[in-house]
């Protein structure tokens, strides 16, 4: 990049501040999910206990990136970066405050959100800050940005596993590590002068900011947030839970309808939300799940080394999108078509890893799509919609984690369930009796879709029996039988992906190619609010 090109002087430093605090996330996440284990042991939480405090680093994260896309613009990067670094230090404390099985749910529970809420509020200010500081090498720099995902999933996860493994200390002492990174992208974001995006810049009053968003596209993270209201009420209303989350989010739908005066928002935009929601389904939903999966199917010490495996690709591909676009002339739809596609072969072939080689190899491919999936989703809000300031920008984010702890997780726990349960059914209807769950499974509440899985407690007794017997047998192999019914399923997600890209690649075609538009074009009516 030329020096005429550059935004701000100090936009290296500021770069890889906002490198560092997406590294902290990682590195405190992959933390985090490797000691659930020691806090089941150490409290006697339940399954569902865990399943709730590692949901609220979905739902943290969601309200800070979403919360802070839309008032940064108005008051700055800095005062944000303040909220996100106080956040992460107060979680440090309320997460240590854990200490008896009676107050170490609460504790834990809110540690984990306001960690949560410090990486979203983080994303909120990196984001729009990098898009705005490298205007012609969005896509670059933004997958650039984003490697520090990957980067602190690595070190959190070898950290874990050397300290926790093999040197067995307190999970504590573990959990402090992520304050190295926190503390060093403190250091390097203070005292610095950020640069206005180009909405801000020109004075684009936040109504303006939303308009493209519109009641299209509020209608996807409002349906979203419905779904998470839902849940959230379902312990203290059970039976009209869903009623209540469906009034939030068409409460939320119609506070949009009005302040942008029944604007239908970009159908484009709209279309780029679904396809996000998507993304957050297949790769951060797939990610909580794989180690669970590849250990089942192989060992868990070989499911952890695949994860370590995945990221390193994702880690190493991210600095190359710049290549990608310049050397093999792919635009980011290009590239968001070329992945998905890679991605579905991936899973295709993960379904039926039957050696830990064929696993690399497979889980290697997949690992290849999902890489440039979620910077470059970004870098294309930012590149076509710059009047949108960071509002835009951040909804999508929130709606890809949202999707991911709503659709993504949950969808394919319950894929496992039910391809599990009608494995062990088809093999021997007699032991599925004995092994299925008390309760069936649902997929987002829906009565149609109930399903009987396999009771937690006997499956595990069968999986670590070392004389299994035939009985057992048959139900680890349903089991596993389950697990690549599940990857077969998740499989077809980028698959439609790749549709949805296709279109908009013909659509970009139709309009003489796909290139980054400035507030003046959006002005003049290219791809402007439908309304």
């Amino acid at each position: 990049m030329s020096k005429s090109d550059v935004i701000a002087p100090n936009a290296s430093r500021l770069f890889w501040a906002g490198f560092i605090a997406i590294l902290a996330a990682g590195v405190g996440f992959a933390i985090r999910g490797g000691i659930f284990d020691n806090w089941a042991k150490e409290y006697g939480f339940t399954g569902a206990q865990l399943g709730a405090i590692g949901g609220a680093g979905f739902s943290g994260f969601c309200f800070g990136i979403i919360l802070g896309g839309i008032v940064v613009d108005k008051i700055g990067y800095g005062k944000l970066v303040l909220v996100a670094l106080l956040c992460h230090i107060i979680s440090y404390f309320v997460t240590f405050g854990a200490s008896t099985p009676e107050n170490a749910y609460s504790f834990l529970f809110w540690g984990m959100f306001l960690f949560a809420f410090a990486n979203g509020t983080l994303e909120a200010v990196a984001n729009p800050l990098v898009a705005t500081l490298y205007p012609k090498q969005r896509t670059h720099y933004l997958n650039m940005l984003h490697a520090a995902w990957p980067a602190g999933m690595i070190l959190g996860v070898a950290a874990g596993w050397l300290l926790d493994d093999k040197m067995e200390i307190g999970w504590k002492t573990q959990l402090s590590l992520y304050l190295i990174p926190t503390v060093a992208y403190g250091v390097m974001f203070m005292g610095q002068k950020y640069p206005k995006s180009e909405a801000a810049e020109k004075g684009a009053s936040f109504v303006q900011m939303f308009k493209s968003v519109g009641i299209l596209g509020a209608l996807v993270a409002c349906y979203l947030l419905a779904l998470f209201f839902g849940d959230l009420f379902k312990g203290i209303a059970p039976e009209t839970s869903n009623m209540i989350g469906y009034g939030i989010g068409g409460a939320l739908l119609i506070v949009v309808a009005l302040m942008t005066k029944f604007s239908w928002g970009s159908i484009i935009l709209f279309i780029l939300f679904i396809a996000h929601a998507m993304i957050g389904a297949v790769e951060l939903g797939t990610d909580g799940w794989i180690q669970n999966i590849t250990g089942n199917l192989f060992t868990s010490e070989q499911g952890k080394y695949l994860f370590l495996w995945t990221s390193a690709i994702m880690f190493a591909l991210r600095f190359s999108a710049h290549w990608l676009e310049t050397k093999l002339k792919l635009s980011p739809i290009g590239l968001l078509l070329v992945c998905s596609l890679i991605a579905f072969a991936g899973l295709s072939m993960a379904a039926n890893m039957q050696s830990f080689a064929m696993a690399m190899v497979a889980l290697g491919i997949y690992a290849v799509g999902k890489t440039f999936f979620w910077p470059t989703m970004l870098a294309v809000v930012g590149d076509r919609y710059p009047h949108t300031g960071a509002v835009a920008m951040s909804i999508m984010g929130g709606i890809g984690m949202l999707s991911a702890g709503l659709i993504g997780g949950p969808g394919l726990g319950y894929s496992k369930d039910r391809f599990a349960g009608e494995e062990l059914k088809k093999a021997d209807s007699a032991l599925y009796e004995e092994y299925k769950a008390e309760t069936p499974s649902a997929f987002l509440n829906i009565p149609a879709t109930k399903a009987f899985g396999l009771d937690g407690t006997k499956l595990a007794e069968a999986k670590e029996a070392e004389d299994r017997t035939e009985a057992q047998e048959t139900v680890v192999a349903a089991d596993q039988k389950g697990d690549r019914l599940t990857l077969e399923a998740d499989s077809y997600i980028p698959l439609v992906m790749a549709g949805i890209y296709l279109i908009l690649f013909i659509y970009f075609k139709s309009i003489g190619g796909y290139k980054p538009l400035s507030i003046e074009e959006m002005a003049g009516g290219v791809e402007g609010p439908v309304r």
